[in-house]
């Protein structure tokens, strides 16, 4: 059941240049003065916010709405800076629905929470079109010098908080951007007009902060060279495997990862030359998979469709995010897993489902009843996993694919660090990395100042 006649169809141009960027327009459109004013006063200000115990950064919610309905943007963007200096990125991507607009309090009066993210973007967008370089100074440099390997929200949040108390850093990292997943992982329609670059730009102003692109660990960087040189290490460096289906015929042409053709899209100029096939099937239930799914779609895919082996309501992306693909017109299966892929002379053009139902004990099982998908592309996005590999020797401690960290992010090696999805526990979310990050720095100076 691993061959087929059905010919792929895979294409570049299959939507006109105005089609195109109707498509991939920004989201949410920034909010405008009167509409921020009007949404700002919605918020009750409560002393005790939910909001703010719900959001990783811990963000002074009520604090810089306040600010913004007192017509003080440019004050609630350092209110939000203090806790997050991301929060323009996190503005865009993070999944506020989840998170702080769960828990507002006027969901339980209306049913329809402050909109949080998009007030937040406001008074950040704001501020950053005003001012080149974040609201901080450098500290008086200590002499102390730090490498901070990966330069995504976790490294980024490191190395300007590292800089703020007047440490020296080395931000490292292996592609030639700066900004990891914010840059290259994020859908296109999420951050327009080049934002993850120039928000990068953004915290780099503060000084203090060199930069050497194109060096990864386990290839040409060193950990251990990294401990020897430097006074402390924090490792940013995200998780650079991709999980495998387990099928044979992997490598025929069309079976794809999700996150490699991602950053394609993100880092093409001219979309209309992006080849898509007209039939497509992502396996997996989480972010990756709706950005991937969402995209192919708006790129002129005619059927795409998300397949994933539990119930909806088990699927890790939020239930906006499932909405969101399903109003973009892509279809979500559940109840399925890969069973084998289909092809001809050497491409994929379909994939055999296997249903699954939940056993007593909770574990999943296979039905034995197989159903087929024509497909001209299959993504997977099923997972990322840590490259072990490239720790080399000095491998800190790892447990379940992750490098094990304490409550201020040390691994067990002495004077390393780590934060993002890289760690045990890590959350593939841009604010929580910049949290991990944020909590690093504080333990390395409390570290290097004793």
């Amino acid at each position: 059941m691993t061959e087929t006649t059905t010919a792929p169809d895979v294409a570049a141009g299959r939507l006109s240049k105005d089609a195109l960027d109707k498509n991939f327009c920004d989201l949410h459109p920034l909010l405008d003065p009167h509409e921020a004013q009007v949404e700002a006063d919605r918020c009750y200000f409560c002393y005790d916010a939910p909001c703010m115990n719900a959001c990783p950064t811990s963000i002074d919610i009520p604090q810089f709405i306040r600010q913004i309905s007192t017509g003080n943007p440019t004050g609630s963007a350092k209110t939000i800076f203090e806790q997050n200096i991301l929060g323009g990125m996190c503005a865009r991507v993070c999944p506020t629905e989840t998170l702080c607009e769960q828990v507002c309090v006027r969901n339980d009066a209306e049913g329809k929470p402050v909109k949080i993210g998009e007030l937040q973007r406001y008074a950040t967008d704001h501020f950053m079109a005003a001012h080149e370089a974040t609201p901080f100074t450098r500290g008086e440099p200590t002499g102390k010098r730090i490498a901070v390997v990966g330069a995504g929200p976790a490294g980024l949040s490191c190395a300007h908080r590292l800089a703020v108390h007047g440490h020296d850093v080395t931000l490292f990292d292996a592609r030639p951007k700066l900004g990891g997943l914010n840059e290259y992982g994020i859908a296109s329609y999420k951050s327009v007009d080049n934002f993850a670059a120039r928000e990068v730009n953004f915290i780099l102003c503060i000084g203090g902060i060199s930069v050497e692109t194109g060096k990864r660990l386990g290839d040409n960087l060193s950990l251990t060279a990294l401990q020897a040189d430097y006074d402390a290490v924090f490792l940013g460096i995200g998780l650079g495997g991709v999980n495998a289906l387990g099928l044979d015929g992997e490598d025929k042409d069309g079976v794809l990862d999700a996150v490699d053709y991602i950053a394609d899209l993100r880092q093409a100029d001219d979309l209309g030359k992006l080849p898509v096939g007209r039939r497509i099937v992502v396996i997996g239930g989480g972010m990756t998979a709706v950005d991937i799914a969402v995209q192919t779609k708006l790129l002129g895919a005619e059927d795409v469709t998300i397949a994933y082996r539990r119930g909806q309501d088990r699927m890790n992306a939020s239930e906006y995010e499932q909405h969101l693909a399903q109003t973009n017109g892509v279809k979500i299966m559940t109840w399925v897993r890969p069973n084998a892929l289909l092809g001809a002379n050497g491409h994929v053009t379909g994939i055999a489902l296997e249903k699954t139902e939940q056993a007593e004990d909770g574990s999943l099982k296979g039905t034995g009843e197989v159903i087929a998908l024509p497909a001209d592309m299959v993504f997977k996005a099923v997972g990322q996993t840590l490259v072990q590999a490239d720790l080399e020797s000095a491998t800190p401690m790892i447990r379940n694919g992750r490098i094990v960290a304490d409550e201020h992010r040390k691994t067990s090696l002495d004077r390393v660090w780590a934060g993002g999805d890289c760690i045990l526990g890590g959350e593939d979310l841009t604010v929580a990395a910049v949290e991990d990050g944020k909590i690093a720095a504080e333990a390395i100076h409390r570290a290097l100042s004793a």
